[in-house]
Parts: structure tokens; sequence; C-alpha cells
């Protein structure tokens, strides 16, 4: 099995996303799931933009979150993100958001997505998505 691309993007917690004991709220992990995913197209050479400009978007069918230590104001995270599964008409992405320093692990996730077309017709991942994700 080969191992998979990851992309880390890294970034500090700001205040705004964390609750009144500034640890993150939990709703802040699933923005920082998309910032993840977000990045790794880009990493990829394929922005999420030009996708959406080519006729298609990736809708999100399902995310799980699984919070293990919290994350605090002013730490340094970084979101790891990779392909778990790639189907014909969709894909999953898999995460996991750690400290930047210690390389403590404080949540991990799944996100599932459907590709559909902008009038919201299921398509299939256009075969340039499909060819970078594969590699």
């Amino acid at each position: 099995m080969t191992t998979p691309f990851i992309a880390e993007t890294t970034f500090y917690v700001r205040y705004a996303e964390t609750d009144a004991m500034g640890i993150v709220h939990h709703a802040s992990y699933v923005v920082y799931l998309e910032e993840g995913r977000t990045n790794y197209a880009r990493q990829r050479g394929n922005d999420y933009a030009s996708f959406e400009r080519s006729g298609y978007y990736l809708a999100v069918t399902e995310i799980s979150v699984r919070y293990i230590k919290p994350a605090r104001y002013g730490q340094q995270v970084t979101v790891r993100c990779w392909i778990e599964e790639m189907k014909s008409r969709g894909l999953t992405f898999a995460y996991e958001i750690i400290d930047a320093q210690s390389r403590d692990l404080f949540v991990t996730g799944t996100s599932k997505h459907i590709c559909i077309t902008h009038t919201g017709q299921v398509a299939r991942l256009p075969e340039a998505w499909r060819s970078w994700a594969q590699q």
C-alpha cells in the first residue's frame, strides 16, 4: 500500500474560536477541517475555486470528529489532511489536528463529499481531479 499525500496547514488559534475558558469551541474544529482540505487541494495544484469554475461542487454529506484533547487560545495547531477513499462520484478526506510544536493529538476526523453540478445533479468527479488525487 502506498503512503498517501498529506497536506499540513499550520496556524494560531484565534480568540474568536474559543469559549469562555479559552478552549477551542467544538464547532471551530469543523472550520479547521475545511481549511485543511482547501489547503490540500492548493498543495496538489488544483484549488477548490477552479473546481467550482469548472462546473462542480463537492457537497459535504457527512462529518465525523473525535475530540481527544483540547486546543487553547494562542496555541499553534497543524491540520493534517489526506484522501482516505476515492470513488467515482465522491471522496473521503481524513484529518488529524495536532499541536504544531509537541505534535500532541487534539482531534481526528473524516469528511465525506459527493460531486454535484451547479444545478445539483450528482456527477462523476472530473478526471483531472481523480488523477491527481490518486497519485
